[in-house]
């Protein structure tokens, strides 16, 4: 055998780079494999039990897992983790939430079920049934026994239950449906612009499922597929967001790509609180605690909404998951460029958002010319030996921030900066201090948190027109910033080996550019330090979708071929 793909008894893949089959190995495992380390030659990824579950809700079925293990694998796959696969995936589905009608006439039942129906919890196992069951977790959540295959549930419990049965390996399935919410219509512009091919069979997936998660590159749409999904609804919508930067852009989208007029869209943020058929909120005011309770969790039920979108649902707060947990009636839409979670709550989104429904490899994407090729590059800075020194005897704790604040990055980034003049180009990092001096040794505006919202909306509008060509940004920029013509990304440090803040820096330059050239996204690390161990660990999600860094030295940064023609 000749495949480029070894698979070990423990599920484990190893992948070597560069195996002539190593490309179409790699997209064929991605549906249901998590890359966990990637080196330069041999890559490897772990077969979860949550990551052949999305697969199956995602539309995969055991027969295409196997198929592709045993299609690229180089020796025979062992029998016992193909038999594995197969039954792992089967436990979706064998328990499922659905609706059972009552007898007529009958208006006895469970507290808070409607006279129509009830939601109850159905098994084609009967045994899988009696074993959940016994959970002392688990008894407490449901009711009465309505016959062997059939247990009534309140429907307070809908997503409670669903996150205790994936917690002991039984994920149900829920059919459940959900309320139809208050109608509101709304209609895509049909402007001389059509959804992409992808973004609608990303709608008709999230739509069928009925709830879930859509997982798009940065780039490449995410708003578009949100607003197909509200049209599709034709309903009242609450909208999610990062903060109030964002919920001004999905305002701004949804005017130039919907039906909706400015009066039915509202904002509810630390400035404004309006309540309209379809209302933009910020994660941080729903979540803002005083006095041990949440003041605005109100909007949640302030109108009978018909969906509620996440966006960047990666990075959905816990308490946000609280309440999620009580709106399982109402249809849910996660849209994130990633599932990958650093706290590890990947199973929580399974549960109560709901699961992947539909995702894109970035490379199909790009492909297709609709997100702009990209060259990474780890650019590693020497220490001078005084710093070593210093970084040596640091305290753990202090080392991350010495490493990522070394003075020897700026001449690195002037470099880079000049390499790229006039190139729209943003500098990234995680200090404030370290951003500041940057800021004022570039000479270029400086964007954080605590610049105002106005102003950022002034300095990313000149960055849009061409006004001005070079921004510093902290943490801000990392989600939900629409700078489509950004090409150059300079990262100096970051948030320790968050793989999901890589993508999503990645993302702030992968808008397909009017002349075709290509994105360069450069990520400067201090040599022999945890700067660079941490890079490497937030490399992982990105060389998972494809993207190969080279690493060079910063000695050699006048040798480095930054052509920027596109391909």
């Amino acid at each position: 055998m000749t495949g480029s793909l070894i698979v070990q008894s423990d599920k484990t893949l190893l992948l070597e780079v560069d195996h002539p089959d190593a490309e179409a190995a790699r997209r064929a495992v991605a549906p249901f494999a998590e890359l966990e380390r990637a080196p330069e030659h041999i890559h490897t990824y772990r077969v979860t039990p949550l990551g052949l579950w999305n697969a199956r809700a995602a539309g995969h079925d055991a027969e295409q897992v196997v198929d592709a293990l045993v299609s690229h694998s180089r020796y025979p796959v062992p029998h016992a983790l193909l038999v594995d696969v197969a039954e792992t995936m089967a436990r979706y589905g064998r328990l499922t939430l659905d609706r059972l009608e009552r007898p007529s006439g009958d208006d006895a039942g469970a507290e808070g079920v409607t006279a129509a129906s009830m939601l109850v919890l159905r098994t084609t196992d009967r045994a899988v049934l009696a074993e959940v069951l016994r959970h002392k977790r688990i008894r407490p959540l449901v009711g009465d026994r309505i016959d062997a295959d059939t247990v009534t549930v309140h429907p307070s419990e809908r997503g409670h239950l669903k996150q205790e049965l994936l917690k002991v390996g039984w994920p149900a399935e829920d059919l459940a449906g959900y309320v139809d919410g208050e109608k509101h219509p709304i209609a895509l512009a049909q402007d001389g612009w059509s959804l992409r091919p992808y973004q609608e069979q990303a709608v008709e997936g999230f739509w069928h499922g009925g709830s879930g998660v859509v997982v798009l590159p940065c780039g490449a749409g995410k708003t578009l597929v949100g607003a197909a999904a509200m049209a599709r609804s034709g309903t009242t919508t609450l909208i999610l967001v990062t903060n109030t930067v964002a919920a001004r852009q999905w305002r701004e989208e949804l005017l130039a790509r919907t039906s909706l007029t400015e009066d039915e869209i509202g904002e509810y943020s630390g400035a404004r609180k309006q309540v309209r058929p379809v209302t933009i909120a910020t994660y941080q005011v729903l979540t803002l605690k005083r006095k041990g309770i949440y003041p605005h969790l109100d909007l949640l039920d302030a109108r009978d909404w018909g969906l509620i979108v996440y966006d960047e649902v990666h990075l959905l707060p816990a308490p946000i998951f609280r309440m999620t947990a009580d709106l399982q009636a109402r249809r849910r839409l996660g849209l994130t460029a990633t599932l990958v979670r650093e706290d590890g709550r990947e199973s929580d989104v399974f549960s109560l958002i709901g699961p992947k429904r539909f995702d894109a490899p970035w490379k199909d994407i790009e492909t297709q010319g609709y997100i702009a090729p990209a060259d990474c590059v780890e650019v590693r800075v020497s220490l001078p030996d005084a710093v070593r020194m210093a970084y040596a005897v640091a305290e753990p704790d202090e080392r991350y921030r010495s490493a990522s604040c070394a003075a020897a990055k700026t001449a690195v980034v002037e470099q880079l900066v000049q390499t790229h003049r006039g190139q729209p180009t943003l500098v990234i990092g995680q200090y404030l201090d370290q951003l500041a001096q940057l800021s004022d040794k570039l000479g270029a505006p400086l964007i954080t948190g605590e610049t105002s919202v106005t102003e950022r909306q002034e300095l990313f509008g000149a960055f849009r027109e061409g006004e001005i060509d070079l921004l510093v940004v902290s943490k801000v920029a990392n989600f939900s910033i629409d700078l489509p013509e950004a090409s150059v990304a300079i990262q100096v440090s970051g948030t320790f080996g968050s793989r999901q803040e890589e993508a999503q820096r990645l993302g702030r330059v992968l808008r397909p550019k009017g002349d075709g050239r290509t994105a360069h996204f450069y990520t400067v690390v201090s040599r022999d330090t945890v700067d660079a161990e941490f890079a490497a660990h937030r490399q992982r999600f990105l060389a998972e979708q494809g993207y190969a860094y080279r690493i060079v030295d910063a000695d050699d940064l006048d040798q480095l071929d930054v052509t920027p023609a596109g391909g």
